[in-house]
């Protein structure tokens, strides 16, 4: 048993080593398209209008929304799934090995916004994007992770994995609370009523993916339609997918979706989405751009803000002795993986159009280039100081 979970694990490192390879590609060919004469044929693609209509649901968007609210939605699918086998089974399955990434969670989205916050205090339609830095994108910071393959111990992969989600369920709140002008309560009530109908699946043992399949769809329509983040569905959706069989004790239904979705998410969805989301103009930007209070608020939020509260808040709760280090990660590896944490495109972005809608004001360059920008350093530094601090055997505490 012990050899085949093994042997698991190796084949997933294996697997988003190659896909994050390919996942980098797909960005820097993005870049290098928007900035290019073939930059209006990059625009046309990732705004190519998408309808869907049955009857009288209607689903319209741009095809930027419905691969970062659609195919993301399967990704984050993926990562529930992960996340749960290891709260059950694996290495979150202590509640002592939860609070580590929770309380890094809670610095990532604090210090990054009190960052922001401080440079754009004295501009009242700016300081609505204090919560644009607060979120992790979780495809780009494993992808770079991934880069460094084998020698990635799993700890470190569980606790970026477990960290990213708590810090997308709280930027997801963030939004609830924060910027709620847009939001259907009928739409939220909708989604909310496919709870306790995936609870009942679960609770008796069924195990049919398309029955899950049906009440996932109508929970991400309703998700969709109610303004808030539609990828949260599939952290929702994975939370209620059963671990075992009741009729046959070999089959792991949980187990079964992961291995059936890595390829399509590892070699399709995370590079599309690449893709579409990295490729921004950086024409006619020069430091005046660099130095505006937007821009440079997300980009030291992201950069600073997100490695400095991930690892204060990581290194108190460890002094304060509620958890501690894993064994196979140093402080500098922790370190590090906060840094990673400053990479920030999906969630980002979103809260993003939802910040300054009400300001009349219209920030779209400025947000994307402060993204880009903090983004960019998070990802580069992160690499490099995980590659040097990887080289040497983690120490257990210190």
């Amino acid at each position: 048993m012990l050899d085949a979970k093994q042997s698991a694990i190796a084949s997933f490192f294996r697997l988003e080593s190659a896909s994050g390879i390919l996942l980098m590609f797909a960005a820097a060919l993005a870049m290098v398209l928007a900035n290019s004469p073939l930059s209006g044929w990059y625009d046309l693609f990732i705004d190519t209008p998408v309808q869907l209509r049955i009857a009288q649901l209607d689903v319209s968007k741009p095809l930027l929304l419905w691969i970062n609210d659609g195919l993301m939605a399967l990704f984050f699918f993926l990562v529930g799934l992960e996340l749960k086998r290891e709260v059950l089974e694996g290495e979150l399955s202590e509640f002592r090995k939860v609070i580590l990434p929770g309380f890094g969670a809670l610095g990532g989205m604090l210090f990054p916004a009190l960052v922001y916050l401080a440079i754009n205090f004295n501009d009242a339609s700016a300081r609505s994007g204090w919560a644009i830095p607060a979120a992790t994108d979780i495809a780009f910071a494993l992808g770079i992770l991934s880069l460094l393959g084998s020698r990635v111990p799993v700890s470190v992969k569980i606790f970026l994995t477990s960290l990213a989600i708590f810090d997308d369920i709280g930027a997801i709140v963030i939004i609830a609370a924060f910027y709620t002008d847009q939001i259907s309560l009928l739409s939220l009530l909708i989604a909310g009523t496919c709870l306790p109908i995936l609870f009942f699946l679960n609770r008796y043992g069924v195990t049919s993916r398309s029955v899950y399949r049906m009440v996932g769809i109508v929970m991400w329509v309703a998700m969709l339609k109610s303004g808030v983040h539609a990828t949260l569905t599939g952290v929702l959706l994975a939370m209620f997918i059963p671990m075992r069989d009741p009729h046959n004790p070999d089959a792991r239904p949980l187990q079964e979706w992961e291995h059936d979705l890595h390829t399509l998410v590892a070699f399709f969805i995370l590079p599309v989405f690449a893709f579409a989301n990295a490729g921004i103009s950086l024409q006619g930007v020069g430091l005046e751009q660099l130095l505006h209070g937007v821009p440079l608020g997300i980009a030291l939020g992201l950069f600073l803000g997100k490695q400095i509260g991930v690892f204060v808040m990581c290194w108190l709760a460890i002094r304060l002795r509620l958890t501690e280090l894993p064994r196979d990660m140093s402080w500098l590896t922790l370190y590090g993986t906060g840094l990673l944490c400053g990479i920030g495109f999906t969630m980002s972005l979103f809260i993003g159009s939802l910040a300054f809608e009400s300001t009349g004001v219209n920030r779209l360059f400025d947000e994307r280039l402060g993204i880009l920008i903090g983004s960019l350093l998070s990802g580069v530094i992160a690499y490099l100081l995980l590659r040097y601090s990887l080289k040497e055997p983690a120490r257990q505490n210190v």
